[in-house]
């Protein structure tokens, strides 16, 4: 009976917060660049997510993100806008990430994030 219930437990899918693309290589001609990711609730119940910007080194960025902030329903995604710029140099990494922050009063206070990396070439 203990065997039968720890094979039922490995073989459940182990569900997480997602987000795509996690890379990318983005060309631009101004003097900024644009990516657009899609946070992911795998979930039944809402998420708040919270979209941010660092550098290689995970140095907080100012970028433009449209949403920056939102409420993601169960089973649900929703694009986000990034915008970074170059601030003077021909080429950037940054990383973006999403993060679920814990609604106040639950049981579980886990703070989840997720980031991808993207690289951006100024022409």
């Amino acid at each position: 009976m203990i065997l039968a219930v720890g094979f039922l437990l490995t073989s459940m899918p182990a569900l997480s917060q997602s987000m795509s693309p996690m890379r990318g290589v983005v060309t631009s001609f101004a003097e900024h660049f644009a990516v657009r990711v899609h946070p992911a609730n795998p979930y039944e119940h809402s998420i708040h997510v919270l979209v941010r910007v660092y550098d290689q080194d995970f140095a907080p960025v100012a970028a433009k993100i449209t949403p920056s902030s939102f409420l993601l329903g169960g089973q649900a995604s929703r694009p986000v806008l990034v915008v970074v710029p170059f601030e003077g140099a021909v080429s950037r990494k940054v990383r973006i990430c999403t993060e679920s922050v814990p609604f106040p009063g639950q049981q579980t206070q886990i703070k989840a994030q997720i980031c991808g990396k993207f690289l951006a070439r100024r022409r």
